[in-house]
């Protein structure tokens, strides 16, 4: 079967019996062939999810044909939040930064060798020190610089690229500059950011020279959803290392930045290849 013709379905709905049977016997009868599924039920919540990637025969009906056939046969008699998507084609993701560009490199470096089955539209910055980068990856690089004065007006640019590019994942990538709740809304379940997991503990400028005063003996990085909630949104990727006594604040920046771009990267991946689903305040990832 084509490769060209593959897709890929997650489902979230109340658990009962049937679920599997009725989505497996739905693709078997209109000749579309499982290549990889997961599956888990959450006893905490009721809920059970899905992910199913597939690969659709020549005669197979369309996309549009499974969406309107799956919607009455299956979805609606399960009471499912569900969706279907094109395997092959790239997500196009919009890339935020600000002064510190470990991420953005990262990302920019694992979409060019093919890691990231993404395409890059857009960066968007409100500091210029990154243009250059930019026009080496021949990637549009928007200079929106924000005061107090302009927020509301470069929030409001943001979303128009955002349509403009068709974008369909917007990735803080060190970005600092905290988001409005009317953005954060508009952008639910589609951005990403990425922090030290510090937080609580040690809040604003140089948390890494606090935890060195302090003595930790863990490192972490967190990617998660943005929300409303500052830094509080569903969690996808986590990651830790240990460090001791001997190692300096300036030792403990650069083994953070490192974890950094590890966790965000692998929160990408998991988001484009369409393996996160967001289970109330937590998230459930097929890796």
């Amino acid at each position: 079967m084509s490769d060209t013709s593959a897709y890929i379905l997650t489902i979230s709905c109340p658990d009962t019996v049937g679920i599997v049977y009725a989505v497996s016997g739905f693709l078997a009868e209109r000749k579309c062939n499982i290549i990889d599924s997961a599956q888990f039920g959450d006893r905490t919540s009721g809920l059970f999810f899905l992910r199913v990637h597939f690969s659709a025969a020549a005669d197979s009906p369309t996309q549009a044909e499974l969406e309107q056939a799956f919607r009455e046969v299956v979805a609606k008699p399960f009471n499912m939040d569900w969706k279907l998507r094109d395997a092959t084609r790239p997500q196009r993701v919009l890339i935020m930064v600000s002064k510190f560009g470990h991420c953005l490199n990262d990302l920019l470096y694992r979409y060019r060798i093919g890691y990231l089955p993404i395409e890059i539209p857009a960066i968007v910055s409100n500091h210029r020190d990154f243009y250059q980068l930019a026009a080496w990856h021949n990637i549009p690089f928007h200079y929106l610089p924000v005061t107090n004065e302009t927020k509301a007006q470069q929030e409001a640019r943001l979303l128009e690229i955002v349509e403009e590019e068709k974008v369909d994942l917007v990735v803080l990538a060190r970005y600092m500059q905290v988001l409005s709740s009317g953005l954060c809304e508009k952008l639910a379940g589609r951005a990403i950011n990425i922090h030290h997991s510090f937080l609580p503990s040690f809040k604003g400028a140089k948390p890494y020279h606090q935890a060195h005063q302090r003595g930790v003996k863990l490192i972490g990085a967190t990617a998660h959803y943005v929300t409303a909630n500052l830094d509080e949104g569903p969690i996808i990727e986590q990651e830790a290392e240990r460090v001791d006594h001997t190692m300096t604040p300036d030792d403990l920046v650069a083994i953070g930045r490192d974890i950094e771009n590890v966790v965000l990267a692998r929160a990408v991946k998991y988001h484009v290849e369409h393996r996160v689903l967001i289970n109330g305040t937590k998230t459930v990832v097929f890796k």
